[in-house]
């Protein structure tokens, strides 16, 4: 077999918010727009892509220049937060909330039963193309508990959610009590993220993390480590 067959793909691509840099990934060049608006979405820059004004490619570099509401770009940089090196793939900057500044919610969704989950992460394994060919790939997408809305596969595990949060929100679907499958370690980043965009659920074949086991318990997330196991661990919100 040839030594290239079995290499994945690993570039920078870099986006400037109201022009001002914001961001360098390191990713896999595929569904570059969807991780782009999801990224914004994620660290609070947009709410729904009424708020995304334009997204404008660059023609001779990857990268992009977003212009959002400016009100939500001065909200972004006044909240409380903590730039840390995130424990995704690579050394990757982003802004964590604190979570004990998170108000307390209600349960958003009820985790599914222990078959459908095993049939849910059957459709994403198959669907993983890279992973088939190289094995150094992740995954994740987005589910209704019946079928994968949304699917998406990258170097780092943060970009695959920022990509399928991303196609959601250029779809107009609505992201709230969706569950979102992830083939690695749920981290805080990820926690963070789908707390943001109202996600109801979720579910790794991995474990999370104690910090994201602390967002999800605030924000009304029901984490679920082992997935695919007879016995997935189920770690349920605090009461709201």
């Amino acid at each position: 077999m040839a030594a290239d067959s079995a290499i994945v793909e690993e570039v920078p691509v870099w986006l400037e918010v109201n022009g001002e840099p914001a961001v360098t990934w390191m990713c896999t060049p595929e569904m570059l727009e969807e991780m782009a608006v999801g990224w914004l979405h994620g660290e609070g820059y947009i709410r729904t892509l009424d708020d995304l004004k334009k997204l404008r490619p660059c023609a001779t570099d990857l990268g992009f220049w977003a212009d959002v509401e400016p009100d939500l770009a001065v909200a972004v940089k006044q909240e409380n937060r903590k730039r840390v090196l995130a424990s995704g793939c690579g050394a990757v900057t982003t802004m964590l909330a604190d979570p004990a500044m998170l108000a307390h919610q209600g349960r958003r969704a009820d985790p599914p039963q222990v078959e459908e989950l095993r049939g849910l992460f059957k459709q994403l394994f198959s669907r993983g193309t890279r992973y088939q060919e190289t094995g150094g790939i992740h995954a994740a997408a987005l589910t209704d508990g019946q079928h994968l809305l949304h699917h998406a596969e990258d170097i780092g595990r943060h970009n695959a959610v920022d990509k399928v949060i991303g196609a959601a929100i250029l779809a107009r679907r609505l992201l709230p009590g969706l569950g979102l499958l992830v083939t690695g370690r749920i981290s805080g980043e990820l926690a963070s993220k789908g707390a943001r965009a109202g996600i109801g659920y979720i579910a790794t074949p991995s474990v999370p993390s104690s910090l994201a086991v602390e967002f999800a318990r605030r924000t009304g997330m029901v984490l679920i480590g082992r997935a695919v196991s007879g016995t997935p661990h189920v770690h349920l919100p605090d009461a709201g």
